[in-house]
């Protein structure tokens, strides 16, 4: 069928409101009559133009063009209503038409009869080239959007209004499964003196309700934010012996939820959680620490909610890309345990156990190596002179209070425990070899006075003689004290490795009496040595031997 519109047939309605509408004609059967009462004017209306676009864009088969029946004379305001007579002669069923309104009723009309002209023909070729696009564009293969519907909200589809969703999944029968898997997005700090870590993970939940079925034809899931969770039954998970957490919330909550058809459901979220974690420090800075992040249902037992790895030990995913400054991560693991409360009952426990080893050389280059400096700084002493009392005190107390500013900043970034750790045995063992230094150059300084006292002494009871007295006399003795050079007195009584040494050569002259009685020679020379340097010989030696010797066991032991 072809619908012909006639432009100059169309009347304003708005000019005469008592002109009756096209809708009104039709419904009174004035198509069965031959006349029409119309009013004509010369030009189309500008609401007419722009109506008349709108049916050539909708219905491209729909043809307007000028009428025929145009009378060439100006028609006013006062013109008379004319007639209209249908053609008897129409080919095609053409159907000529005289727009009369622009009210609804006329849209209406239009309306049903494009309809019954586009369906009995096909589209033209433009339509069929659009056509043809649609089909070979992916963005017209995709499925139509459902949200545009007002019969697919989501809330509709799962059916929420009409289920408990205060209520666990089957609730009175078995337990319901909970598979759960975590990838670990970050390992953020580890802290010794709080004795925690914090990590920040996706925590990922997996289950089955049915009640959140819905029908579709392609298993198509949906996927759903934060909103919805509210609305819906969701496992209620915690962390065990966590001190902080939180979701992430920017720029929106970090939250989502996923149906499938079946009811399957996934529910994830980003997490950062501070837990506390048990530290054996007695190997610290040489220690390995084992942490574990525990998870737990609050409020369902394991009568209600089976908790349990999807993977098992795949469940648990890491970045490579995860470092510490202070640790090295050897290994993630998982594990699965009951857990008992007396008031409540069992529970189901999934652990996370990662294993860090410390890195030892920050601690080698700022606590072991400078004690170890200061401990063989204080060894300088022993081949200073005794004698100069302002180089060998200010370096050993230097060393001793060098170790304890090493010993305090150490022990400040620790916690208190009441155990040793294997720093505190080092520092401190240090530190006693450091003041041992200073002990033993007061011992020689000690012995030193005490040698000097006593040779003052023997020289008031022996005066100084340069002769030799009467041989013949009873007894008699002279002496004569003197520092005495070791070319002139030979090698006698001097040490073997001919260091400069002090001695007191006392001439001895006996008489024969007492020569026989006591002294098998008749007359010599006794060389007395105060030898002061020999705690200083020794403690050259004893000293790098006993620390070498102490450092051989405490690397063995604790490496």
């Amino acid at each position: 069928m072809k619908l012909i519109l006639h432009t100059t047939d169309l009347a304003m309605q708005m000019q005469m409101p008592n002109t009756p509408s096209l809708g009104e004609l039709v419904r009174g059967g004035a198509w069965q009559t031959e006349q029409i009462q119309r009013r004509r004017i010369r030009s189309v209306p500008s609401d007419a133009q722009g109506f008349m676009g709108l049916v050539q864009i909708v219905f491209p088969s729909v043809q307007i063009k000028q009428s025929e029946r145009a009378e060439q004379k100006p028609w006013g305001p006062a013109a008379e209503w004319g007639l209209v007579r249908v053609p008897e002669r129409c080919e095609d069923q053409c159907v000529c038409v005289s727009v009369c309104t622009m009210q609804m009723e006329t849209v209406l009309v239009f309306f049903c009869v494009g309809l019954l002209g586009v369906s009995g023909r096909s589209a033209p070729k433009p339509g069929q080239k659009l056509e043809t696009y649609k089909q070979s564009s992916p963005i017209f293969r995709r499925s139509p959007d459902m949200t545009k519907s007002p019969m697919t909200k989501s809330e509709q589809l799962l059916r929420i209004d009409d289920h408990d969703f205060t209520m666990r999944p089957a609730f009175g029968g078995p337990p319901i499964p909970v598979g759960v898997d975590v990838q670990v997005e970050s390992l953020d700090t580890i802290s010794e003196v709080d004795m925690d870590f914090t990590m920040t993970l996706y925590l990922r939940h997996y289950w089955k309700d049915e009640r959140l079925s819905f029908p579709s034809t392609n298993n198509q899931s949906m996927t759903f934010d934060s909103r919805l969770v509210k609305k819906i039954w969701v496992p209620d998970m915690f962390f065990v012996h966590s001190k902080r957490s939180f979701i992430h919330d920017t720029t929106t909550d970090n939250v989502m939820l996923r149906v499938y058809p079946d009811g399957n459901v996934l529910y994830s979220l980003r997490v950062t959680v501070t837990a506390m974690c048990n530290m054996d420090l007695s190997r610290f800075p040489l220690d390995t620490q084992t942490c574990s992040l525990e998870i737990e249902s609050y409020a369902y037992t394991d009568d209600d909610l089976m908790l349990y790895w999807k993977k098992g030990n795949e469940s648990l995913n890491t970045d490579d890309r995860i470092s510490l400054s202070q640790f090295f991560i050897q290994k993630f693991h998982t594990t699965t345990k009951l857990a008992f409360y007396s008031s409540t009952g069992w529970y189901n426990r999934l652990y996370i156990h990662f294993t860090l080893r410390r890195h030892v050389f920050f601690f080698l280059l700022q606590t072991y190596f400078p004690a170890t400096l200061m401990v063989m700084l204080s060894w300088v002493s022993f081949w200073i002179d005794r004698r100069a009392v302002p180089a060998r005190v200010p370096l050993g107390i230097t060393t001793v209070l060098t170790m304890s500013t090493i010993i305090t900043g150490v022990n400040a970034s620790m916690p208190r425990v009441s155990y040793i750790k294997a720093v505190d045995i080092y520092l401190w063992v240090s530190f006693v070899f450091v003041f041992l230094s200073v002990i033993e150059y007061a011992a020689v300084n000690y012995l030193t006075t005490v040698q000097e006292r006593r040779e003052r002494k023997l020289r008031n009871q022996l005066p100084c003689t340069c002769g030799i007295a009467n041989p013949d006399e009873d007894m008699m003795m002279t002496t004569c004290y003197s520092d005495v050079d070791p070319n002139t007195t030979g090698t006698y009584g001097l040490p073997e490795n001919g260091g400069r040494q002090e001695r007191i050569l006392a001439q001895l002259s006996l008489s024969d009496s007492q020569r026989n009685s006591r002294v098998k020679t008749t007359r010599g020379y006794v060389n007395i040595w105060i030898d002061t340097h020999a705690i200083d010989k020794y403690s050259r030696v004893i000293f790098p031997a006993a620390y070498s010797l102490f450092n051989i066991v405490y690397w063995s032991i604790y490496s």
